[in-house]
């Protein structure tokens, strides 16, 4: 049973202290974005105080509810209420938004302020944040309490976001949405504020669809709350909001959509439903006048009641007390009927990789087979003592060899295919044509931070899901990237499909791991690395065409384990000291190995170095580096893509073997012969290079 709405005096006083808090912290930073902050602050301390499970003195309470805010530009919003709310941050907080060293950035950052759950900014992503956190929290349950009736376990939680007019446009929400309706995401609710204002003005002039429409034909569950009253009088009726929150909480088999259609800045006396309030300070008269209106002290900045901020933290403070008493309850009969799930919870928690995992590790025979075929074989294995994995593909699975073989697929049971059966407790993610959503969804996935979610396609479509890769680095967020077809050697398909830039321009990526396993051992080892890693994501590139799976018992290749590194001496020169060193990565790596060969047989001692992973190497202390790349040899990197960056490892003096330009519509093995990645071609550069030593 719903729980009536109290909404008294000192709410409204308190609604009104965040709207003018708001604009004052735009006014001292000099910019910044009041305006949906002012017309917004009913609706988040309506969240925050009334609506919302939360606990203020440990934000990160597993039984907590999620919010995200996708317009990551008015963060005052959400700053505002954890001030209110008691989540750490203090007036001086709010007054210095923006500011260096500041707990209040221009947009929200994830790690950064206590209660901001990712990092928000980028126009839409936090709609495909919120639509992965949703996902995660069905996930979860399905691991640790599966049996429970809907809405009765101490995992379920209600993820909300908030969005405007401007993530309705980018088409990252349009995927993410699109995919929550297939979901049927019962425990997502999308608010949209729907103000009609975007930085350049009135939305009319490029944006004029029913959004409601659209959603309810993604298969949401749809709620209109108007606050203009068809453009004719404005009135704040936080019980028609409410009530729409309430319904939509109990729609259970649907994601919700609430159009909240407001004015951008009310109660602004004069500013109220101007764009220019939008993106702008808002000025000292207007704020004054604001600040009359609702009864401030026109002369004081920051004013806060003592009266309210008691009243708002102690409200959070006995409502969280509250909700924490009833699920802890619960959470220890489940503890206690559940021992072997509760364990399992313990160590998902901590992070820890299960017991068994390196048995589990497929050792792969001298031979050749494909990394991404490679790939595959590790997560079958990996299925059966990692339950906390799962992942897929952008509708390729098939090709990106990214299907546990065996394994249910996540999505409600009456949408399976003659392909792919599964049910709510699933674990094949498939997430359509959509690899924007996908990689922010797993975002949200990593950042919920229980299970391991990993999402492919081929490395050329890897620039659709760039913004999203770049928050996931920004983030610190352990994601996994799983990008196939890695080079030319893709073929008949063309240029639109054969990756040449990519691989270089994602290791611009501050805090991205770019791996690019050598062979099939490499990318069993390429796995275990990146979910070792628990505070960046990594990037597992890999190959459309058999390779060889090199011997690396004694006498023969180093160790695959040795991939750690980032970088290692493969095979070492058969006599002495090395002339040249030859490094590779992923397919070419068997290329340099071939040259050594052509170089050794006239003479010339040859090391070949793997590097499948430049970040790590970069790493590693100089001594380590200096032994594997010592001075005085002559140098030569190959790999089939564009040669910048590799200038670091091969010298002045050394030689690239690249491609440096579009590939063509022909057979793989004839771009290679066409474009120098030869055996022959490589040993030649060798010696050019090592005529430059003399």
């Amino acid at each position: 049973m719903t729980t009536p709405l109290e909404w008294n005096d000192i709410d409204r006083r308190a609604v009104d202290t965040a709207r003018i808090l708001a604009a004052d912290a735009v006014e001292k930073a000099g910019n910044g974005h009041p305006g949906t902050a002012i017309s917004l602050a009913p609706l988040a301390y309506l969240l925050y105080q009334k609506v919302m499970t939360g606990d203020p003195s440990d934000p990160q309470w597993i039984g907590r509810d999620r919010f995200v805010l996708s317009a990551g530009h008015t963060s005052l919003t959400l700053y505002t209420q954890l001030f209110l709310a008691g989540y750490g941050l203090e007036v001086a907080d709010i007054a210095g938004t923006r500011a260096e060293g500041s707990l209040t950035p221009a947009h929200p950052e994830y790690g950064h302020t206590a209660g901001v759950e990712c990092t928000t900014g980028p126009l839409g992503a936090g709609v495909a944040n919120a639509v992965g956190f949703a996902m995660a929290a069905r996930r979860e349950r399905a691991l640790l309490d599966p049996d429970a009736p809907q809405g009765s376990s101490v995992f379920d939680r209600t993820v909300y976001c908030l969005a405007g007019d401007g993530c309705m446009q980018e088409g990252v929400a349009s995927e993410a949405s699109s995919l929550a309706g297939a979901q049927k995401l019962g425990n997502l609710i999308l608010i949209y504020d729907d103000n009609r204002i975007t930085i350049e003005g009135g939305t009319q002039i490029s944006f004029t669809e029913d959004v409601m429409a659209r959603y309810a034909a993604y298969g949401w569950d749809v709620h209109h709350v108007d606050w203009t009253n068809g453009s004719t009088e404005y009135a704040e009726d936080m019980e028609a909001l409410y009530a729409a929150l309430e319904a939509a909480k109990g729609v259970t088999d649907r994601p919700s959509f609430i159009r909240l259609s407001t004015m951008i800045g009310w109660p602004l006396p004069t500013m109220a439903g101007h764009h220019a309030v939008h993106g702008a300070a808002l000025g000292h008269e207007e704020i004054a006048r604001l600040k009359v209106a609702r009864g401030f002290d026109p002369e004081r900045s920051f004013q806060v009641d003592p009266e309210v901020l008691e009243h708002t933290r102690r409200n959070a403070a006995n409502r969280a007390t509250a909700a924490r008493e009833q699920w802890q309850a619960r959470f220890e009969a489940w503890r206690d009927s559940h021992p072997d799930r509760a364990l399992l919870f313990d160590r998902l928690v901590t992070g820890t990789l299960p017991a068994g995992l390196a048995e589990a590790l497929p050792t792969f025979p001298v031979g050749t087979m494909a990394t991404r075929a490679a790939s595959g074989a590790v997560l079958t294995a990996l299925a059966h003592v990692m339950p906390e994995l799962w992942g897929g593909s952008a509708d390729l699975g098939a090709s990106n060899n990214t299907t546990m073989k065996g394994q249910p697929s996540f999505l409600p049971p009456e949408q399976s295919n003659d392909d792919f059966v599964g049910d709510y407790n699933g674990r094949v993610l498939h997430f359509g044509v959509r690899e924007h959503a996908m990689g922010n969804i797993l975002n949200g996935i990593a950042i919920s931070g229980l299970t391991r979610a990993y999402g492919g396609t081929y490395l050329v479509f890897s620039d659709y899901m760039r913004a999203a890769v770049r928050l996931a680095a920004l983030q610190q967020t352990p994601s996994i990237f799983v990008w196939t077809h890695d080079s030319v050697a893709v073929g008949e398909d063309g240029p639109t499909h054969q990756p040449v830039e990519q691989i270089a321009s994602l290791r611009l990526i501050p805090g991205l791991d770019v791996i690019r396993p050598m062979d099939a051992n490499e990318t069993a080892q390429a796995w275990v690395q990146a979910l070792l890693h628990h505070d960046r994501p990594s990037a597992i590139i890999l190959s459309r065409q058999a390779l060889p799976t090199v011997d690396r018992g004694p006498g023969a290749c180093a160790p695959a384990e040795h991939l750690a590194q980032g970088g290692y001496t493969l095979l070492e020169a058969s006599t002495g000291e090395p002339k040249v060193v030859l490094i590779g990565t992923g397919s070419e790596v068997s290329i340099a190995l071939d040259a050594r060969d052509l170089l050794e047989a006239e003479g010339v001692p040859t090391r070949v170095v793997s590097m499948p992973c430049q970040e790590w190497f970069d790493s590693q202390p100089h001594a380590y580096r200096a032994s594997v790349l010592p001075s005085g040899t002559a140098r030569v990197a190959v790999e089939a893509g564009v040669g910048k960056g590799w200038r670091d490892y091969v010298g002045d003096t050394g030689e690239i073997v690249s491609v440096d330009h579009f590939g063509e519509s022909a057979a793989g093995p004839r771009l290679f012969a066409k474009y120098g990645l030869t055996a022959v071609n490589v040993a030649d550069r060798a010696k050019v290079a090592l005529a430059r030593q003399r």
